[in-house]
């Protein structure tokens, strides 16, 4: 059985942008930005339901850092020199490292478990979550948005599975454009 995002996103609207954004995020958000320039849903709405998603996703992640955190990253042996660095970031910024930590690769889903098991005040994580959840929102939908302004003409024509192998490629090209910021900025956190 074949997944279309597209076909999901246009059933069911502003709900299955939330409930993107809670599973996986990125991908929602710009698909719901391409889905407000075409026009079949709003901008502002899909901006809520991706600020609306992206914090349940992230308070219930550093909910379950509060309560499993520790036995959680135990098992991550190898990365423990970087979970170290991330709780040293947390203790010297943590209203940066909340609100930056969607946008860190890598630590999208482990950021707020780490945050959670840090024992950051609930009350403070929350609302730092919400401005980062909001902030986050405008950036990828924004993206998506203007995206579809270039792409959506090109992507009528395009075969089906050509479609996915495009995104795939824009994917990787933003992951590894965001890896490259995040690693300049750890670099310079570390000097």
């Amino acid at each position: 059985m074949h997944f279309d995002i597209n076909q999901f996103i246009q059933q069911y609207g502003y709900l299955a942008v939330v409930i993107g954004c809670i599973a996986e995020g990125e991908t929602f958000a710009l698909l719901g930005g391409i889905m407000a320039h075409e026009k079949l849903l709003r901008y502002s709405g899909v901006v809520l339901a991706v600020m609306l998603g992206g914090f349940l996703g992230d308070q219930l992640l550093y909910y379950i850092g509060r309560q499993f955190g520790s036995r959680i990253l135990r098992r991550f042996k190898k990365h423990q020199g970087k979970l170290k660095r991330a709780n040293r970031l947390i203790r010297r910024y943590p209203v940066l490292f909340i609100i930056g930590v969607r946008f860190m690769y890598g630590f999208r889903i482990i950021g707020p478990i780490i945050i959670g098991a840090s024992r950051l005040s609930p009350l403070k994580f929350m609302i730092f979550n919400a401005i980062g959840a909001f902030i986050w929102s405008l950036v990828f939908v924004t993206l998506g948005y203007f995206a579809g302004e270039m792409i959506t003409p090109w992507l009528h024509r395009l075969d089906h599975h050509l479609k996915h192998l495009l995104w795939l490629a824009a994917a990787v090209v933003f992951v590894l454009l965001l890896r490259l910021a995040f690693r300049r900025w750890s670099r310079r956190n570390d000097d």
